[in-house]
């Protein structure tokens, strides 16, 4: 509590947002007056917290919530401390961790499922490097979940119509909005990097300096909120749906992906010859056995899976390749200390810190199976068959018989996950939407 406390008394703060993340990725939590956040007071929440759905509910037999509702003690993790740089007064923001009342992790807890996997990766003296990219969409403001979603006005009075892909002019429509991005992220220590124009209308891709997992992880989920913020002062939305506006793209989570000795910090996909190494390939492997199961985490809703179509800028196989953007896995070119793998099946809606726990976990897998991978594919993946599952359903019906990542993830933890995505299923599955009423209604 030292760095925390020095952190309160150089910043003059008055309140913090206490938070965690949830199944979904969203910050849960309480804001704190500082003198109770300082008396050393354990912050507690329901664990039925971790249960709730994107939607609000919960699944109905209370399995994972317990019957009694019980409490977790929340803890601060003085490394995650930061300024919310768009609070009236100076207000503080700690990622928590959950924990039982006797010391134990919430098993359901998305930073603990990332700590395991890495921790597994320790005890073989391997670290993870990890480097993110976000796309997302500015879209105008629709108060009106019935009405389709359209591009936001920019500086010119106009809004984008056309596909602008990597236009700095594009980009410069919304300036006055990335300076604020950029200050806020600043602030936060986010240590965003590249700034792009993607190929959607008013669709942005932000990329991070390469680092440790759960660091990035923790990053990124703030960094979600900071662009959200920063957009509604601009009179617009930040959207990290996975497929928003039916005529463009979707959104994206690639995350580039390597493993270095945790002693030398010798990069482990690259021999000493500087030729790819055994574990190099045994990773692409793992991630194509196990990435079909783990789509639950990579495309967490029914609207990820239209983001997966053939020919719109997403993977449908789990195929791979030397520096190919129609694959799953990408293998872009760089030198033996810098070879990676970019995974480019996980959309921007989910969770991060389970997709970078899950893609870890398939490579780890495959690095410990000894797996043996396809060959790389030099074609076109997308006149390729599927290979991924199609709707959430099918994804489901993979994770819940998977066990090895039953075991890497904990069992508990991929029950809980089935149970509380099976409820958001069934919820979208109530819903006639207004294709039907329009094609079925005085058709069939």
């Amino acid at each position: 509590m030292e760095r925390i406390d020095e952190f309160l008394r150089k910043h003059h703060i008055t309140e913090i947002e206490a938070i965690i993340p949830d199944m979904a990725g969203t910050a849960r939590g309480k804001i704190i007056p500082r003198s109770k956040f300082e008396s050393g007071e354990a912050m507690r929440l329901s664990q039925a917290v971790m249960m709730q759905t994107v939607t609000g509910d919960y699944p109905d037999d209370g399995t994972f919530s317990g019957i009694t509702d019980p409490d977790m003690i929340c803890v601060p993790d003085a490394s995650t401390i930061r300024l919310i740089p768009w609070a009236t007064d100076p207000t503080a923001q700690v990622i928590h961790d959950c924990v039982h009342f006797d010391g134990t992790p919430v098993a359901i807890s998305p930073r603990r499922v990332l700590r395991d996997v890495l921790q597994k990766f320790a005890a073989k003296g391997w670290r993870p490097v990890v480097a993110p990219e976000l796309e997302f969409f500015l879209v105008d403001v629709n108060r009106d979940p019935d009405l389709p979603l359209q591009p936001p006005v920019g500086r010119t009075g106009r809004a984008e119509t056309g596909r602008q892909a990597y236009s700095i002019d594009a980009v410069n429509e919304f300036d006055t909005l990335f300076e604020d991005i950029y200050e806020y992220c600043e602030m936060q220590e986010l240590e965003v990097d590249t700034l792009i124009h993607e190929v959607g209308a008013a669709q942005m891709e932000i990329n991070f300096l390469h680092g440790d997992p759960l660091n990035l992880a923790d990053r990124v989920f703030l960094f979600k909120r900071t662009v959200r913020e920063a957009a509604l002062r601009h009179k617009m939305y930040a959207t990290f749906m996975a497929k928003p506006m039916e005529n463009e793209p979707g959104s994206a989570m690639h995350v580039h992906q390597s493993v270095v000795d945790a002693e030398s910090g010798r990069n482990l996909f690259s021999d000493r010859d500087g030729q790819a190494s055994g574990l190099f390939y045994s990773y692409i492997a793992g991630l194509q056995k196990y990435t079909p199961a783990l789509m639950p985490i990579f495309a967490p809703y029914i609207n990820s899976y239209r983001r997966l179509t053939r020919f719109m800028a997403a993977p449908i196989n789990v195929q791979w390749g030397y520096d190919n953007r129609t694959v799953g896995f990408r293998v872009p070119h760089a030198s033996p200390a810098a070879r990676r793998i970019e995974n480019r099946i996980p959309g921007v809606d989910c969770n991060p810190y389970l997709a970078i726990a899950a893609t870890l976990a398939a490579g780890y897998l495959g690095m410990t199976q000894h797996l043996e991978p396809s060959a790389p594919l030099a074609s076109d993946g997308y006149r390729l068959p599927f290979q991924l599952p199609r709707n959430l359903e099918e994804g489901l019906t993979l994770m819940g018989a998977c066990e090895p990542l039953a075991e890497m993830f904990g069992e508990q933890f991929v029950r809980a996950y089935l149970t509380l995505k099976e409820t958001e299923y069934e919820a979208f599955f109530r819903v006639i939407s207004s294709w039907e009423r329009k094609h079925l209604l005085l058709h069939v």
